[in-house]
């Protein structure tokens, strides 16, 4: 994908004008070049301080939900849902992410997604979330990172409806593959459920 490099799990780097990380977790390289450091909430998998710690660099800005107060050597922003902001030219929109019918990620939290307008693009990192109302607000979206593993997120299938409602360009499934929760069946089934949909899904190798 060029700018979209996925680290396994439902961690990401873009590697644009700006280096942008989501959720780093497992991180194999330490780089510290992350310019903006997305966390979507507080699970282990999610918000890691060792691997946040490989990816930043000095003065990134670690953009957190409110249950993060402050992380030694990096400025914390706190976010919520419904907050629209700009860091150095980065258009930044946070949106919810959570679950409908199970509890692992209660709506009373307040734990989010992203969506990320940088170098003439916008990107959807959703978070651990299931397929919510709010997503039908979602607009021009170039790429979308969505959970598929089922259990605590979306499953396959209700993500590949989500993907249809956000209709984003290039859809990527995310959450799997980490021993964790989810395989490649789950990207692959979320992947044939598109196949016939103007939405171009990427299956994409960790990095």
């Amino acid at each position: 994908m060029g700018e979209i490099i996925w680290l396994g799990h439902a961690s990401f780097k873009l590697d644009l004008s700006k280096k942008i990380y989501f959720d780093p977790y497992n991180i194999k390289t330490v780089s510290k070049d992350g310019d903006l450091i997305f966390v979507s909430h507080t699970h282990f998998d999610h918000y890691s301080e060792k691997d946040i710690k490989k990816v930043a660099k000095d003065g990134a800005v670690l953009i957190v939900p409110c249950d993060v107060k402050n992380f030694p050597g990096l400025e914390v922003k706190n976010v919520k849902p419904g907050d629209i902001f700009e860091i150095e030219n980065i258009k930044i929109e946070v949106v919810p992410a959570y679950n409908k019918n199970k509890t692992f990620h209660p709506k009373a939290n307040n734990w989010v997604g992203y969506v990320v307008e940088a170098d003439a693009k916008r990107y959807y990192h959703a978070g651990d979330t299931d397929f919510i109302d709010e997503m039908k607000n979602l607009k021009n979206i170039d790429f979308a990172f969505l959970p598929v593993s089922g259990t605590y997120v979306m499953t396959a299938d209700e993500a590949a409806q989500a993907a249809k409602v956000i209709n984003p360009k290039t859809a990527i499934p995310m959450h799997w593959g980490a021993g964790i929760v989810g395989d490649i069946s789950d990207a692959q089934k979320f992947q044939s459920l598109l196949e016939n949909s103007p939405i171009k899904v990427e299956i994409l190798s960790p990095s």
